[in-house]
């Protein structure tokens, strides 16, 4: 019974392994034809004809410069962010820098650092921009967290899963939504610059 087994088990691998060899196309290129040869002259004095082959367009090389210039210019603007508002304390409907709730911190961080308008409240905020996947979360998007039966909780990705945010308990601080507190709490992400 044991070496039945094996044997199917290897049929299984062996007939595996040759279907993915030809979905996948290893080995098979297109054939093109040799270029004609230079015709040769029957006069020794004439010289041979130059032949050239016609141009091909050459394609662009793709710049990320922009995009990693972009998202180092965003981080930088969140880590000003940070230090001009780093230990404010969190209080629900504040709006200064003597108490500041989640969605009014986000708001005033994209106004005065990225001058985009967003709505006051969390809940509004979760309708700006486009949805965003977790794993496609990049440096500067809205991160939204869902904190109690009827609370939302908003933060702002700085990238490497950190987010900055008003935090209820320790006030404006930088989190990791790696963090089991957070990373169970994850409602979904928007993209707004």
């Amino acid at each position: 019974m044991f070496n039945s087994l094996a044997s199917q088990r290897v049929t299984l691998f062996a007939t595996l392994g040759v279907l993915c060899f030809y979905l996948s196309g290893c080995g098979i290129s297109k054939r093109t034809a040799a270029p004609d040869p230079p015709e040769v002259s029957s006069n020794p004095l004439e010289e041979p004809a130059v032949q050239t082959e016609p141009e091909q367009p050459v394609p662009a090389a793709m710049d990320i410069s922009n995009a990693y210039e972009n998202i180092t210019s965003v981080r930088r603007q969140l880590q000003n962010a940070h230090r001009e508002w780093k230990g404010t304390p969190y209080r629900f409907g504040g709006e200064t820098s003597s108490g500041i709730d989640c969605s009014a911190f986000t708001q005033q961080v994209f106004r005065d650092f990225f001058k985009k308008d967003l709505p006051r409240h969390t809940r509004s905020q979760l309708q700006e921009g486009t949805v965003i996947r977790r794993r496609s979360i990049k440096t500067g998007d809205l991160i939204f967290f869902k904190t109690g039966r009827r609370s939302l909780h908003v933060g702002i990705s700085m990238g490497d899963g950190d987010f900055l945010h008003a935090s209820v308990t320790s006030g404006v601080m930088i989190s990791n939504i790696g963090e089991s507190y957070w990373t169970t709490r994850f409602l979904g992400a928007r993209r707004v610059l």
